[in-house]
């Protein structure tokens, strides 16, 4: 078993450490993968969460393909992972842990890192959601609430924006302007609307 579970610390800690990609998976959720839940053309792993049984397609790079292509080509990544219960994983890997002198990591702190570093770099929040797993925006939060996030100023963002030609969307309960010369910016029609209303 310690071998095992050596075996799922390493390629989880170096799932983790890819900047390209990096692995939101709960811990049962590596456990259990398959060579089967891996589509090579698309890069992309599916599979079903074990937690809530949802389905969750999660897109990787090529340092995560350097490490996937080392597992088992067929059946289960990790055979005797997946006898054992979350529980017994945890406590060896504290035990690992504790016996190298780290202290306060968990099989589960690289999710809370994971959330740290897609809310410290912009990715939507709607995203990292899905990526975790999270159904409430409030845990999703608590997951990313030790993020240090520094803002560009608003001047560079505007720049970047006009760059890259990206066109604003409106909200869903916002009317769209009409695209003709002329037309009402998104505020004057929400102005517009406002009065409407009254």
């Amino acid at each position: 078993m310690r071998a095992s579970i050596h075996k799922l610390c390493v390629n989880t800690s170096q799932l983790s450490a890819s900047s390209r990609w990096g692995n939101p998976l709960a811990q049962t959720d590596v456990a259990n993968l398959a060579a089967e839940d891996i589509d090579w053309p698309s890069q992309n792993i599916a599979y079903a969460r074990k937690k809530t049984g949802s389905l969750a397609m999660l897109r990787f790079g090529s340092e995560i393909g350097k490490i996937l292509r080392r597992l088992p080509s067929s059946g289960p990544l990790f055979p005797y992972l997946r006898t054992v219960r979350a529980g017994d994983r945890a406590t060896e890997f504290k035990q690992r842990c504790d016996g190298l002198g780290i202290k306060g990591i968990s099989l589960h702190s690289y999710r809370y890192a994971w959330a740290e570093r897609a809310k410290q770099c912009g990715y939507p929040e709607r995203f990292a959601q899905e990526a975790l797993g999270h159904n409430s925006k409030a845990v999703h939060r608590a997951y990313a609430k030790k993020a240090q996030v520094t803002l560009p100023p608003l001047e560079e963002y505007e720049r970047r924006v006009s760059e890259t030609k990206v066109i604003p969307m409106p909200l869903a309960n916002e009317a769209r302007p009409v695209a003709a010369s002329g037309a009402a910016t998104n505020g004057e029609t929400r102005s517009k609307i406002q009065l409407a209303r009254r």
